[in-house]
């Protein structure tokens, strides 16, 4: 029988991501006028400054969506003059809110046709991408596959499952229950290819982590629940930053979901990430930068 500890941690991250859907999608920021901007949140009038000149994109996790995913971090890099964007992708019919189950090399191609966009709306050469959960991972296919290492500068990964998503261990059971594989790839194939060992992570990591040209930081929690063990987080690469929330602040307790939600202490090394050039220490004091 397993410890009630390892069965509750993802029980406890899947029941935080719903309570975090149910936040009134208001809350986003769409501004229709033609007036232009250096900072916004899918405010398509927007326009990077000289200090900012990437659009940044976020990318949600599994079962997040475009708004309730970035209600802090989103206000948090516009707060600091980004044109900020945010999409949703891997949409299941008659799955409302709850999004990014459909299968991640399609959900890697609606990508592509965002990043498109954005890069058209703003005038922009190339785009920097944050993601969460599987939004860190998902762009990978995006960078290696698709193109989209010419249009994209760097990709932040907030608490990425790189090499799959193992729910501290609760995947490993999966062999002694037939046919619950073949029933996940039917009904939510996205969370099928996050399964260690998948078809879709052995393409996605076949012949390195990375792609050249692309600056690539991975920001992980030792707290993770979901994307187990927290070290398979981390790329191998010349040009990767791999970057232990920990480290940084030894009092952080965040977990997978946290980490990406509202963590100010993982919100400033993303703002490092995205321009370190000025780049400041990451510390506990963070939380309250």
């Amino acid at each position: 029988m397993l410890p009630w500890k390892r069965l509750l941690r993802p029980l406890t991250a899947l029941l935080l991501a719903a309570a975090a859907a149910t936040v009134p999608a208001s809350a986003a920021h769409a501004s229709p006028t033609a007036a232009t901007s250096s900072s916004g949140w899918n405010d398509y009038s927007c326009k990077p400054s000289a200090a900012h000149p990437r659009p940044v994109v976020l990318v949600h996790g599994t079962l997040g969506n475009s708004v309730d995913n970035w209600l802090s971090l989103a206000p948090y890099l516009e707060d600091r003059g980004y044109c900020v964007y945010s999409l949703d992708y891997g949409r299941l019919p008659g799955v409302p809110v709850f999004h990014g189950l459909g299968p991640i090399d399609k959900s890697a191609e609606q990508l592509s046709a965002f990043v498109d966009k954005v890069l058209s709306a703003t005038g922009a050469a190339k785009a920097d991408l944050v993601g969460h959960s599987q939004g860190g991972m998902m762009p990978r296919y995006y960078l290696k596959f698709l193109g989209g290492a010419a249009k994209v500068n760097a990709l932040v990964g907030l608490a990425p499952d790189n090499h799959g998503a193992s729910l501290s261990g609760l995947t490993h059971l999966l062999p002694y229950f037939p046919g619950a594989e073949d029933l996940i790839s039917a009904a939510t194939p996205g969370l099928a290819d996050q399964i260690p060992g998948s078809a879709f992570l052995a393409k996605l990591n076949t012949g390195g982590d990375t792609v050249p040209g692309v600056h690539y930081t991975v920001i992980a929690t030792q707290y993770d629940e979901v994307a187990t063990p927290w070290r398979s987080q981390y790329l191998s690469g010349s040009d990767v930053n791999n970057v232990l929330l920990q480290d940084l602040c030894p009092l952080d307790l965040s977990e997978h979901v946290a980490i990406g939600l509202f963590d100010r202490i993982a919100f400033h090394e993303v703002a490092n990430a995205l321009d370190p050039a000025r780049a400041t220490p990451t510390t506990c004091a963070s939380a309250l930068s």
